[in-house]
């Protein structure tokens, strides 16, 4: 199954545009390969193999996105992209060392073709062209084959209590085990994926206390509430939401999260309800091409024996 991915166009056949254009494309379609402008801005080159009932399949696309990024796009779903690394096309040798492309999976077939000469392993056999390749063929049939994608609906289930997290002004976690997965593999992520986090326990503090609430993908903080002044709670019922969109694939400084965290906690005294909520764009330190692994932690301000904090309920689901 294809799907489409969106890339920066900056010129078409050579021909600078006005202003760049995002554009998407059909990736049962199309190769990638590394560009070869010399222009700070363009990292990969789009085309559409030769086709006459496709208008596009005279133009080039020379896009801002590198390679790695648009194949993680292509991945996205089910697998459509098999990147290799082409030293000849029919027999006609590249650049030297070769140059990277990517291929529609479902499109092609990789015979073994061991040259040591010419330093290839397998010919990509792709419309009426011949690509040999330094992968291996067993090496390029593994990748075609290795993507997991990111499934829909309930992803996992806290199935105890948090351990509480009493006394203490270490940062420590407030997940326990359960069933499901809170990782998404490299290249697992599309653009729109979105998720929403749903937690709850019991809360306890003393007077004047501050906490602290950090939603993390491995080390990489994708939100962080900052201290938060929080006094004289005994025994409340807190809950804790958490939603985030892919807004962009790649790695880090290309790729980009938004989220959005509440916290709010009823109060058995009054029974009013206090809390507050954080939300940031991560363009910076978060990476799609790496295993995502989900981790929420609370940092007490001090380690007065009062604070007290865990999970009953935890759920993380995908929900688009």
């Amino acid at each position: 199954m294809a799907n489409q991915i969106q890339a920066t166009v900056y010129q078409i056949d050579g021909s600078p545009l006005v202003a760049p254009v995002e554009m998407s494309f059909l990736t049962s379609d199309i190769m990638v390969k590394e560009a070869t402008l010399p222009l700070a801005a363009v990292n990969a080159a789009i085309f559409y193999y030769p086709n006459t009932s496709n208008k596009l399949q005279d133009q080039v696309f020379y896009v801002s996105e590198t390679v790695a990024a648009l194949l993680a796009a292509a991945n996205s779903g089910t697998v459509t992209q098999v990147e290799a690394t082409v030293i000849e096309i029919n027999g006609d040798p590249q650049l030297p060392g070769g140059e990277t492309y990517t291929f529609p999976a479902n499109n092609i077939s990789i015979r073994p073709n061991v040259d040591v000469a010419a330093g290839t392993n397998a010919d990509i056999y792709y419309k009426n062209k011949i690509y040999s390749v330094v992968e291996t063929e067993d090496n390029l049939a593994s990748n075609a084959n290795a993507f997991t994608p990111v499934s829909f609906g309930g992803l996992f289930a806290q199935t105890g209590n948090s351990t509480p997290i009493t006394g203490t002004t270490v940062e420590t976690t407030l997940i326990n085990g359960g069933v499901g997965t809170l990782s998404v593999p490299a290249n697992g992520f599309s653009v729109g994926d979105s998720f929403r986090v749903i937690m709850g326990g019991l809360l306890n503090t003393a007077n004047n206390q501050t906490i602290r609430i950090r939603v993390k993908a491995n080390s990489i903080v994708l939100l962080d509430s900052g201290a938060q002044s929080i006094t004289n709670i005994t025994n409340d019922v807190f809950s804790l939401n958490v939603d985030f969109t892919i807004r962009q694939i790649g790695a880090a400084g290309v790729a980009s999260i938004s989220s959005l965290g509440s916290f709010h906690y009823t109060k058995t005294s009054n029974a009013s309800v206090q809390g507050f909520a954080f939300n940031v764009i991560n363009n910076t330190t978060f990476d799609t091409t790496i295993n995502n692994t989900l981790d929420i932690t609370v940092e007490w301000g001090s380690d007065n024996a009062g604070n007290s904090i865990y999970s009953d309920i935890f759920v993380l689901n995908k929900t688009y």
